[in-house]
């Protein structure tokens, strides 16, 4: 338990610090004295005041906070999603949500171009990818785990395929490096209005599925022994999927594709925390969000040019999926 306690204030620790990390490098003590000056405790320049406030208040601050609320959506759902369909290896894209976004948000781009737009086509597709997926489950009977499966694959493959043809029509000196760059994910174009909005389903969407988390282990046993205890299976598997998909859609949609998170921050929290779901998605979520905001100080700060996050998680999941899968079959069972 003392563990589970370690990770908010891991959480807070790291926000803070990456804060001051950046082009412009502040100290705590510049940081603690810009917070001083705004409740008028410390005096301070006012030019110097100015120039503060926008590297933290309009870069930095919104940053972290996406940072964090993505990076705490995409572990949990892929923690739910591992629950769900009782396989350590799925991720949040497992019913062809990143294929259904990654075409929504190349619409957007070839058609209007406007960004909000592009948040809301990403969003949209990513929904309706997995209502296929689904769709194409059921279509001959009720849905076991296997054809969930093979339902998003046929979806993400057939949203794949539009993509790849969206590329095509793309125009190759403005449009195509646009739709690049977003499915290389990126932090950088948001604001705190786009992430307020996104905030309230997605933390609610956070704390649903941590509800859900007993009715999970039930699942986790099979459905016959969970329906022996009373779960009603059904509803509570398409009720976590539903849950998972507009969490996982809106964090897709915020920041283009960010990959690795969902798939190996659950399996770093089952090794803190052991198998059971009722600690394992909330510790999930704050692991994912420290995870995501010390990706984005890396993605800032490394280079000149600013790297895409998807680019860093990619780098960083490789390894870190390679030290924990040693242990990751004895965590699971």
């Amino acid at each position: 338990m003392a563990r589970f306690f370690l990770l908010p204030l891991s959480l807070f620790v790291v926000a803070i610090a990456s804060l001051t990390i950046g082009r412009y490098p502040l100290t705590l003590y510049e940081l603690a004295a810009f917070l001083g000056a705004q409740i008028g405790v410390v005096a301070m320049p006012q030019e110097r005041a100015d120039l503060i406030f926008n590297i933290l208040i309009e870069i930095r601050l919104p940053r972290v906070l996406a940072a964090a609320l993505i990076g705490a959506a995409l572990s949990t759902s892929g923690a739910a999603f591992q629950a769900v369909f009782r396989n350590p290896l799925v991720s949040p894209g497992i019913l062809g949500v990143l294929g259904g976004a990654s075409f929504g948000a190349a619409l957007g781009i070839l058609f209007s171009g406007n960004w909000l737009v592009v948040q809301m086509s990403a969003f949209f597709f990513g929904v309706a990818a997995v209502m296929i997926g689904v769709f194409v489950a059921n279509l001959f009977g009720r849905a076991s785990i296997v054809m969930l499966v093979l339902g998003g694959m046929i979806s993400g493959a057939f949203f794949t395929s539009l993509l790849s043809i969206m590329k095509y029509a793309a125009d190759p000196n403005d449009q195509l490096p646009a739709i690049v760059y977003w499915l290389m994910g990126s932090l950088g174009g948001l604001d705190l209005s786009q992430i307020g909005v996104a905030a309230a389903p997605i933390l609610a969407g956070i704390v649903m599925l941590s509800i859900l988390g007993r009715a999970l282990d039930a699942l986790s046993m099979g459905d016959d022994e969970a329906r022996a205890l009373g779960v009603p299976v059904e509803h509570v598997r398409y009720s976590v999927i539903a849950i998972a998909t507009l969490a996982s859609s809106l964090s897709v949609a915020l920041a283009g594709m960010i990959g690795w998170v969902g798939l190996v921050v659950p399996h770093a929290a089952r090794l803190l925390l052991g198998p059971v779901n009722s600690r394992l998605l909330p510790a999930s979520a704050f692991l994912g969000a420290t995870f995501l905001i010390l990706a984005d100080c890396l993605a800032r700060s490394v280079a000149v040019a600013e790297i895409p996050i998807g680019i860093i998680t990619e780098l960083l999941g490789v390894p870190c999926f390679v030290l924990v899968l040693r242990h990751a079959r004895r965590a699971w069972l």
